[in-house]
């Protein structure tokens, strides 16, 4: 199996020179070349070493967990993701045939001094495009870490064929769910929601919608710990599966968003392209985008927190399974 995992650039801060010198690096243990390095005993000397102000065992291991994985456990045909300034971009490459260790102590491009090779894609991918674990997944605040979610990364970028076939025709747990909720009718669609966006933090979510209005279903404001506060506006909408949102619909919806406000367009389909460019354009609210897989994600995180009568109007029970 090929693996999938995330080395950060300082929060996009040296990510152009990760692109532009093909690696990805960390620091920590900035003089030593590490290239000798055969297990991660070897390591705690030399970080203690170059940083005596640790004395904490946890802060200490963890740091050393973080080296020890990059050197030692990435592996030469893996793949790598950097976010980019811009959160919203994931760039992406296959680490190299070994020799893939490089130290580079004097590059004043970086300051990072250990590095591995990187073949990087050209196009970086969207981070909104994945289910809603990835997107938890690269929220991580570790420097160096797996990507539990490999299979879904391998299949989005073209690179299926490096997934281990199962051995027999997989359940489809999301299809099951979005049957369910296209039982639904708009109105109870629009309903269930405003109880999601209760259910995720959301503060007086209101259903606001008329069916067929084209404008906006539901509002909310999410407070958080009162260090920012974030007015939501939110179009809900059932389509078929398989069907994708233009990007004129998405457009119209940033038309009723007022200044200050955010948007989100939440649907049981998928959208095109262009949509996602339309709802990231830059001088424009943003408008998140969930999807059909995107809203199963949801619905199993905080399906507790929905309330039982519509959890039995789906016909769902724990582990979003038909009852």
């Amino acid at each position: 199996m090929t693996n999938v995992w995330c080395v950060r650039a300082d929060f996009g801060t040296h990510t152009q020179a990760f692109l532009n010198g093909a690696y990805v690096a960390i620091g920590w243990i900035h003089d030593n070349d590490l290239d000798a390095i055969k297990s991660r005993e070897e390591l705690y000397p030399l970080y203690k070493a170059a940083h005596p102000q640790d004395t904490s065992n946890i802060v200490i291991g963890q740091q050393v967990g973080q080296i020890g994985r990059f050197l030692l456990e990435i592996k030469a045909g893996d793949y790598v993701i950097t976010p980019a300034a811009d959160t919203e971009w994931l760039h992406y490459g296959r680490v190299l045939d070994d020799p893939s260790y490089f130290h580079a102590p004097s590059d004043p491009a970086c300051p990072y001094a250990h590095r591995r090779r990187v073949a990087w894609n050209a196009k970086p991918v969207r981070r909104g495009d994945f289910s809603v674990p990835f997107q938890n997944t690269m929220r991580s605040s570790l420097t160096v870490f797996a990507v539990s979610q490999g299979t879904e990364f391998l299949t989005a970028i073209g690179q299926g064929a490096l997934v281990p076939k199962p051995a027999a025709m997989p359940y489809d747990p999301y299809g099951v769910v979005l049957d369910q909720v296209l039982e639904l009718d708009d109105k109870e669609f629009e309903i269930l929601v405003g109880h999601l966006l209760t259910a995720l933090g959301f503060e007086g979510s209101e259903v606001t919608g008329k069916t067929g209005d084209g404008g906006v279903d539901a509002t909310g404001e999410l407070n958080v710990a009162n260090l920012a506060k974030v007015k939501v506006f939110v179009q809900a909408k059932r389509y078929k599966k398989g069907q994708k949102i233009a990007p004129g619909t998405v457009r119209q919806l940033r038309q009723a968003i007022p200044f200050g406000g955010q948007g989100a367009f939440i649907t049981t389909a998928d959208f095109q392209s262009k949509a996602a460019e339309v709802a990231l354009e830059p001088g424009f609210p943003r408008i998140g985008l969930v999807n059909g897989r995107q809203l199963v994600d949801l619905l199993v995180e905080h399906w507790a927190d929905i309330p039982p009568d519509f959890q039995e109007r789906l016909g769902l029970k724990p582990g979003l399974v038909r009852v």
